[in-house]
Formats: structure tokens, C-alpha cells, sequence
């Protein structure tokens, strides 16, 4: 009687274990997609260096091996490229989105309607399509004015309130002004600052994952 139950034990061990090895091999693919400018794409530092590849190391750190980031930074670009580079990419299936664009709008003194405009039908486009979105909240100096700065800040919770998404609420917390953060330009973050940046990000990504 004692054989035989060890052999059942054995048995249902082994399957156990083969059933797990299906179940991982046939695990789906989650794709992270970071859609944003300059400081996501990583200018000035090397690619694995920018934030959203360090965002994908703490995650296979982290046990999360089928979680797949795609950069789609591009320097200089404003909230106006949102809609038409997410439609592009959505070709890859993407499950998350993470929206860190409207800094570039903010420094040029664009206008914020558009902005807002812009981020809402990026981000109703990403609902659609069954994304879950994390929107990353920006700052601009206040010698734009106390005006300008405070709408520009608003624009980002609005639009996390009026879809329900989850805000980061500065992308560049702990870095945004910290000399030893950022590279001479005083604007893009150094390697140091990229990985607090991926810090600051991961928390949220995880909650979509």
C-alpha cells in the first residue's frame, strides 16, 4: 500500500511539473510601450541606459521574464505625434502603455488645450484597444508663469481623473533640477537619474502587469 503510494505521488509530481513547464512555455508575451520624447529614448546616455530598458532588467530581476519593452522615444516631439505614433505601434500589440509625452509642449509654450486635446484622444485610442495606460505627469519651470505652470501640472490629473488611468505624478521626481541627476545640459537625465526615473515608473508598470 505504502508503494503504491509513493508511485501516485511520483506520478502527479512529475505532471505537476510538466503541466507548469506548458503553462510557462505558452505564457503570453506582455509588451510595455513607452511612447514619449528626449528622455525616454535616452539622448546622451547609451540605450540600455535609458529608463525604460532599466524599467525591463528590474522587471526580469523581479521573476518577470515575459514582460517586453519597446522604447518609441523620440527626441524633440510633442503631444501632437501621440495618436498617429500609437496607431503605428499598435501593429505590435502592446498590452501597456506608458504615455510620457507634453514636457516639449510645456517648454515651448504651446498651447495647453491642444496639449490636452492631444494626450485625451492618445489615450482614448489606447482604451480602446484594451491598453492599460499609466500617464507620466510633467513639470515645466515657473518662469513660464504661475498660470501657465499650474495648468500645465493640471492638464496631466484631469485627464488620469477623466479616464480612470493611473498618473505618475512627475516623471522627473527626485531628478528634475538635481545637478547630480542630469547630464551638463542641465535637462536630460544622466545615467543615475535614468535609473531613478525607472524607479519612480516601476511600481505602476507592475500594477498593469
Amino acid at each position: 500500500m505504502k508503494r503504491t503510494f509513493l508511485k501516485i505521488a511520483a506520478a502527479a509530481v512529475i505532471f505537476l511539473w510538466f503541466f507548469a513547464g506548458i503553462c510557462f512555455a505558452g505564457a503570453k508575451e506582455t509588451r510595455i510601450l513607452f511612447l514619449g520624447d528626449s528622455i525616454t529614448a535616452g539622448l546622451g546616455v547609451k540605450k540600455d541606459a535609458a529608463f525604460p530598458a532599466v524599467v525591463d532588467r528590474m522587471l526580469k530581476q523581479e521573476g518577470i521574464a515575459n514582460a517586453a519593452v519597446i522604447n518609441a522615444g523620440i527626441s524633440g516631439s510633442t503631444t501632437a505625434s501621440g495618436l498617429s505614433r500609437l496607431k503605428w505601434h499598435l501593429k505590435t500589440a502592446p498590452d501597456v502603455l506608458v504615455l510620457a509625452l507634453g514636457a516639449n509642449d510645456g517648454l515651448r509654450g504651446l498651447s495647453l488645450d491642444s496639449m490636452a486635446r492631444n494626450l485625451d484622444n492618445t489615450i482614448a485610442l489606447a482604451l480602446e484597444n484594451n491598453l492599460c495606460v499609466i500617464l507620466a505627469g510633467m513639470e515645466i519651470p515657473p518662469n513660464y508663469g504661475p498660470g501657465y505652470t499650474e495648468q500645465f501640472r493640471q492638464t496631466f490629473r484631469d485627464l488620469a481623473e477623466k479616464h480612470g488611468i493611473p498618473l505618475i505624478p512627475f516623471l522627473l521626481d527626485q531628478v528634475g533640477g538635481e545637478a547630480h541627476m542630469n547630464q551638463a545640459d542641465g535637462v536630460h537625465p544622466n545615467p543615475a537619474g535614468h535609473r531613478q526615473i525607472a524607479a519612480t515608473v516601476l511600481p505602476y508598470v507592475k500594477e498593469c502587469l
